[in-house]
């Protein structure tokens, strides 16, 4: 048996070609971070007092909504730190930690899209029978399938990498831990941990999001034998926030993950747009593009506006 000196911490070394620029760095992502949480905390807390949005859509939503509270606080807090010039060191167990919740989070939310295009396709193609198939029991069954996927999914992927011994180099080549950047590092082969870790997220996000699309073809076939057109833009509608957030996410997930080379640059700007720009657009999403949304907040801040009066 090899003895090794165990890593104890690795040194993140931020967003390559950056250097001079960390204050407005700091500025702007403190604000998408801020944006991201008091965004997605109003349509959660909406989606939560209004009754006429407890219907499995807002339900579903309403996870999203959670899961883009979390995701971005996997990485942006850390970042802040050292763009304020606190040390870019982290803990052999937070580099753990990062990795574990990143994927874990990825994982459910890739589930969690891929739900929210069954029940889009339930409602548009079953539309008699979408209460009874969509019924509570089932959305709280989907649900908790989507959490605990993603968290099997995190638990593989960071056994894989944290399984090896890391002995020799510890400068992790991004602002935060992930597979690509981390799995170098190890102080032994890695090929095996490459190969299943890699066919593991592309799995996973190949499934779903051909299931995805499964959805929206059977969807889009469905809308076209609406006889009006009122009809047709009202349905297209209803799936158009849902197809935004779906391509927001899924566009940096596939340039990362199935790109046969990699750039450092490139991936960081990537992780940057995935972790932190696109958590905060989907409430922008969801409240412009969905007039129930857009009522029921004018409901919440008139009924804030009177308890502050009163």
């Amino acid at each position: 048996m090899r003895n090794y000196t165990s890593v104890t911490e690795f040194t993140l070394l931020g967003i390559p070609n950056t250097e001079g620029l960390e204050n407005m760095l700091f500025v702007l992502f403190l604000a998408f971070y801020l944006f991201t949480l008091l965004g997605n905390l109003l349509i959660f807390l909406t989606i939560l007092v209004s009754s006429t949005l407890h219907s499995p859509m807002y339900f579903f939503l309403g996870n999203l909504s959670v899961f883009d509270i979390f995701f971005p606080s996997v990485s942006s807090p850390k970042m802040m730190l050292y763009l304020m010039g606190q040390s870019r060191t982290i803990s052999y167990q937070g580099c753990a930690c990062q990795l574990f919740f990143y994927h874990f989070l990825g994982g459910t939310e890739c589930f969690l899209y891929t739900v929210m295009a069954y029940d889009r396709f339930v409602a548009i193609c079953h539309p008699l029978r979408y209460t009874i198939i969509m019924n509570p029991r089932v959305c709280t069954g989907l649900t908790l399938g989507t959490w605990l996927g993603g968290c099997l999914h995190g638990s593989i992927l960071t056994f894989l990498v944290f399984r090896l011994p890391y002995c020799g180099p510890n400068e992790v080549d991004n602002f935060f831990c992930d597979i690509p950047v981390v799995l170098p590092l190890a102080c032994a082969d890695t090929s095996l941990a490459q190969m299943v870790s890699f066919t593991n997220v592309d799995v996973v996000t190949l499934t779903c999001f051909f299931l995805i699309l499964t959805s929206y073809g059977h969807i889009v076939l469905s809308i076209l034998k609406i006889s009006t057109s009122e009809g047709r833009r009202r349905a297209f509608s209803t799936c158009s926030a849902h197809l935004i957030s779906i391509f927001l996410f899924y566009g940096p997930v596939m340039l990362i993950y199935l790109r046969p080379a990699s750039s450092p640059w490139l991936d960081s700007v990537i992780q940057v747009l995935n972790n932190i720009v696109t958590p905060s657009l989907n409430p922008l999403i969801y409240t412009l593009r969905n007039k129930d949304v857009k009522l029921a907040l004018r409901k919440v801040f008139t009924q804030m506006a009177h308890i502050s009066g009163a």
